[in-house]
């Protein structure tokens, strides 16, 4: 590479990081490996900044992985002294996953990072990202048969609380229109040191198998492919934020509270059901089905009678149905003496009794929740309320309630069914009862049979769920 090219990569550089800061004089970090790639990072951005009268920190994320873990620390924390850079390192233990070192170095990896630039106020994080990391990225997903969202790769800045555990935090990638070529030679040019990771060079991880046996075939062949790639990606992100505009669009019509109207989820085609049901489970958080989970789901909706009772199981959540609405619920524990009474063959463990002795609320782990006693103009006659044995406890079948003096007393499976209570939250619902009296059930409402016992003043119960 000539002056003239070298000189190129910082302009690129400062380019690149204006358009993020803007006119800011916040602080910007490094995450610094003390690799290549991480180097020329820390040498440009320190050149940067001062330049700009800004602060700049380096952030190093010692795994512990390598037997010259120690040593690659001592580097980078002497480098960062020499060009009066603060430095920062954090130490992380990887164990044991299912998902892999590699994904779980990383993400232990990134949320050290997202501490140390939230310790330091730093709202900006750059990494040493560039186009043949890019390249690679684009290849991977698409040998994992990704859709857009994954063929898009890496933007050149984003937002990743989920992974950074920082809400506040932007993570930047300044280098990703810069090749590994080009800062093999900005490196040599200005004799900046780094060290080598010798897990690089590994072939039992994908990222170093395509680095080391497939790109090398795809340069000499196609020569420039990485610039292609990046197109490639660039289009793929355009093609993805119309697919999510879409998506926000038929939610948005749709979504009524926290569900989904099956009518209209019919009614569309099954790409657009799929694209916004993708969507919705990103907005929560969960993790992205496979295409085949998705096909089956969705299947199973517009096949299954208007009545049906339909429970999906994903690996974050259950996916329920209930008179043709749709719910994203949460994967419970059992709690202590739940059951359905319409089950057989469960058995029913004895409520707990307690007293009330005027607290504004009691709380009932074991349930799910707690139980609010509030002033109420109508209710039960609080002194004949301290009073009572009282015991909560989960439905046992046959329970009946009268919710007015003007309603009839009704089966606790009809209530749930008049007030709209879906059938897998009712054996959630706590009641509460005074010897064989029914005073409450959760999701219903109070029985009256015993209002207004007394002069008052008057309580009425709440039951507010402490589960997700």
């Amino acid at each position: 590479m000539s002056q003239q090219q070298a000189g190129t990569i910082p302009v690129q550089f400062a380019r690149a990081l204006d358009a993020l800061r803007g006119v800011s004089a916040d602080p910007i970090a490094v995450a610094y490996s003390g690799g290549l790639d991480s180097s020329a990072l820390l040498h440009l951005a320190h050149a940067y900044a001062q330049a700009r009268g800004i602060a700049v920190f380096a952030f190093h994320v010692h795994h512990g992985i390598s037997p010259n873990a120690d040593a690659w620390l001592a580097h980078c924390g002497s480098t960062s002294a020499a060009l009066g850079i603060e430095f920062e390192a954090a130490r992380v233990v990887l164990e044991k996953t299912k998902s892999g070192v590699e994904a779980a170095a990383r993400k232990l990896r990134y949320a050290a990072l997202g501490a140390m630039c939230r310790a330091h106020g730093v709202r900006l994080m750059l990494t040493a990202h560039h186009l043949d990391d890019q390249a690679e990225t684009v290849l991977l997903q698409l040998l994992r048969g990704s859709g857009t969202a994954g063929l898009s790769g890496m933007d050149a800045a984003n937002a990743a609380p989920e992974l950074l555990d920082n809400p506040d935090l932007v993570m930047a990638r300044p280098l990703l229109p810069v090749s590994r070529g080009e800062l093999e030679a900005y490196v040599s040019a200005h004799a900046i040191a780094f060290v080598e990771d010798e897990s690089n060079t590994h072939p039992r991880y994908a990222r170093n198998a395509l680095r080391h046996q497939v790109m090398p075939a795809l340069a000499q062949a196609f020569p420039g492919y990485q610039e292609r790639f990046a197109r490639s990606a660039a289009h793929a992100q355009s093609a993805q934020r119309l697919l999510t505009e879409l998506a926000e669009q038929d939610l948005a019509a749709s979504l009524v509270d926290d569900y989904i109207d099956v009518a209209k989820l019919r009614a569309m085609s099954l790409d657009r059901a799929y694209n916004m049901l993708r969507h919705w489970f990103a907005l929560r958080g969960l993790r992205m089905p496979s295409t085949a989970w998705l096909t089956e789901m969705v299947a199973q909706l517009v096949e299954a009678r208007v009545d049906a009772q339909l429970l999906v199981t994903h690996p974050d959540c259950h996916i329920r149905r209930h008179r043709d609405r749709l719910f994203i619920t949460p994967k419970l524990a059992d709690l202590a003496g739940q059951r359905d009474p319409d089950d057989e063959g469960i058995l029913v463990k004895e409520g707990a009794r307690f007293r009330w002795n005027g607290e504004a609320s009691l709380a009932f782990p074991a349930y799910g929740g707690v139980l609010h006693i509030e002033t109420a103009e109508q209710g039960f006659d609080s002194a004949w309320l301290r009073a009572q044995p009282l015991q909560i406890d989960f439905r046992q079948g046959g329970e009946r309630l009268k919710p007015a003096a003007n309603r009839p007393t009704r089966a606790l499976k009809y209530h749930y069914q008049a007030c709209d209570v879906p059938a897998w939250e009712r054996a959630r619902l706590p009641i509460v009862s005074s010897g064989k009296d029914l005073l409450f059930a959760a999701g219903i409402g109070m029985d009256c049979h015993h209002f207004g016992t007394g002069s008052g003043p008057f309580v009425s119960f709440r039951w507010e769920s402490s589960l997700a």
